[in-house]
């Protein structure tokens, strides 16, 4: 299982019409293929400059490399991320082996 994690900062103005469209975009990626448990959220912590997150889960590093050479996901990113994210922070995790912690 990989859970793929992002948090961002976008260049639109909070509550913008902009906004909304890179938010409903990004919502449709839910959609691709082994995409598990995905969900955008809204960031609330002043300790983090970013104002969302997105996270997602994979069965496997095949489904995940699936996901990211998959053409739609391609084309948010060239389309949309690329132009419209001011910053971002990405993470991918892995239960631990052998542990309790997931």
């Amino acid at each position: 299982m990989i859970e793929h994690t992002v948090t961002f900062l976008l260049k639109h103005a909070s509550g913008s019409v902009e906004e909304q469209r890179f938010l409903q975009a990004a919502a449709a990626l839910a959609s691709l293929p082994g995409v598990r448990d995905f969900a955008i959220r809204r960031q609330t912590s002043a300790k983090n400059p970013h104002a969302f997150g997105i996270t997602m889960r994979f069965d496997s590093q095949a489904a995940y490399d699936g996901y990211s050479q998959h053409p739609e996901h391609v084309a948010f990113v060239q389309e949309r991320w690329l132009a419209e994210v001011e910053d971002f922070l990405e993470a991918d995790f892995e239960p631990l082996e052998g542990g309790t912690l997931s």
